[in-house]
C-alpha cells in the first residue's frame, strides 16, 4: 500500500521558523551595542590615563575633557563622587553632560573626589 503524504505545519512557533529566524552572528548581520567608557575604567591608573589621553589629544576640547571626567565620575559611582565632592547627583550629570558647562571649582572637586590631579608644565 502507497503511503499517504500530508502538508502538516510544523509545531514551531513561528519565532522560531526558519524565514523569521534572528540574524545569528557571522551570518552577515551586523549586531551594534551601546559602547560605555565608564564600564572600561576600572582602575586609578586607567582613569588617570584616560582623562590624561584627552589633555594632550585635544587639550582645546573643554566639553570632551569635561565628558571625560563625567565618564570616570559615572565608573567610580555619581553617588560617590556626589557625596565626596559636595555636589548633588543631580548638578554631576549636567555639569558633566554633554551640553554641560562646568565651572572650574566643579572640575577640581569631581577631580579630586575621583582620585586624579591636573598638573601643569610648559607648553
Amino acid at each position: 500500500m502507497p503511503r499517504a503524504t500530508t502538508t502538516a505545519k510544523s509545531k514551531r512557533s513561528p519565532a522560531k521558523s526558519p524565514a523569521t529566524k534572528s540574524p545569528r552572528r557571522g551570518a552577515g548581520h551586523t549586531c551594534t551595542v551601546v559602547y560605555d567608557v565608564a564600564k572600561q575604567l576600572r582602575t586609578p591608573k586607567e582613569m588617570a590615563a584616560y582623562l590624561e589621553a584627552w589633555l594632550v589629544e585635544a587639550p582645546d576640547d573643554a566639553a570632551g575633557i569635561s565628558r571625560a571626567l563625567g565618564d570616570i565620575a559615572r565608573a567610580v559611582g555619581m553617588s560617590k563622587v556626589a557625596k565626596q565632592s559636595g555636589l548633588s547627583r543631580e548638578s554631576l550629570y549636567k555639569a558633566l553632560s554633554e551640553d554641560g558647562n562646568p565651572s572650574l571649582d566643579t572640575i577640581l572637586r569631581v577631580a579630586r573626589a575621583v582620585g586624579v590631579r591636573f598638573h601643569a608644565s610648559a607648553a
